[in-house]
């Protein structure tokens, strides 16, 4: 009966791990972990016994097995979790020319090579079976959903506020990196700049930034803003393009080729910047946008 548990749970996991790498691939290489599951209730067939909830926690069999085995494809190399985002690699893209059951066959047996030598490493044992590596998978899963809504969290956040509170939060952010903000923009026109920062207090020393903020977290900023910005530099400035959505392809490849230096600064930067230099910041600064910090069991890798 394990036996068969066990497999029925691995055929799941096959084919909705394939499934998000497969929709992965066709976005361009990455999907938002909140979408992961809508995607599959949407496009993956599923069993009555793969929607039905299981255990004590009376988790949804599927998401449970997906999110299971999915730590056995991190360990191929076939995808990566970061900040609330998952990715499929350039190994991941190689094994979708596979069948689904062999892309889990090569997670697997990455997976167990690593869990091998990790126990030969701490003398625990090499023991192989799947029930051996429940309680760690179970605690690396529940790390994933904590840092998944916490960073879901810190979005929706972002997303309450208005343009010009996003705009302040991001002058603030260059204060705790140790520039100073003598301009920012106030309501109504603004010449293309809402920020200028200066190394130094009286703006002697170049570079000068001037910064474009653009409040727009389901918007993919197109080519045409980034060449707006970078024809109002003059010597001595260089650009920085802040949003709190997306940038598009050919907003990357304009700023990439662009003779001018221009950094571009998406949401998920934005958030990682403010978590990084949070500790630097004025209480004032930290105000607009509070964090907890809270720590958890980990590894070193």
């Amino acid at each position: 009966m394990v036996k068969e548990k066990f497999s029925r749970t691995k055929a799941c996991a096959t084919k909705t791990l394939h499934a998000v790498m497969k929709e992965m691939s066709r976005r361009g290489g990455s999907m938002p972990a909140k979408e992961l599951y809508t995607f599959v209730n949407e496009n993956v067939e599923l069993t009555d016994w793969e929607k039905e909830p299981a255990g004590k926690m009376q988790y949804i069999r599927w998401t449970n097995s997906f999110q299971f085995y999915s730590i056995d494809y991190q360990k191929a190399g076939f995808i990566v979790k970061k900040n609330g985002t998952w990715y499929i690699t350039p190994e991941g893209e190689k094994a979708l020319k596979k069948s689904p059951e062999e892309v889990m066959n090569l997670a697997r047996a990455a997976y167990l090579e690593w869990k091998k030598k990790r126990e030969i490493t701490d003398g625990t044992g090499d023991e192989d079976e799947p029930n051996d590596e429940t309680a760690e998978k179970d605690n690396s899963m529940n790390l994933d959903l904590l840092e998944s809504d916490a960073r879901e969290g810190i979005k929706h956040y972002i997303v309450s506020k208005s343009p010009y509170e996003f705009q302040d939060m991001v002058a603030a952010l260059l204060r705790a990196m140790g520039y100073h903000t003598p301009f920012i923009a106030p309501k109504g026109k603004d010449g293309g700049i809402d920020i200028i920062a200066y190394l130094d207090p009286l703006g002697a020393q170049i570079p000068r930034i001037k910064v474009q903020v653009k409040h727009k977290p389901d918007t993919a900023i197109g080519a045409s803003e980034i060449r707006a910005l970078l024809g109002v530099l003059r010597a001595g400035d260089i650009a920085l393009f802040v949003t709190s959505g997306t940038f598009s392809p050919d907003a990357r490849n304009t700023s990439t080729s662009s003779r001018e230096f221009i950094r571009l600064i998406d949401g998920n930067d934005f958030i990682d910047m403010w978590q990084e230099y949070y500790d630097k910041m004025t209480d004032d600064d930290k105000n607009m946008l509070p964090l907890k910090r809270i720590s958890f069991l980990g590894n070193n890798e």
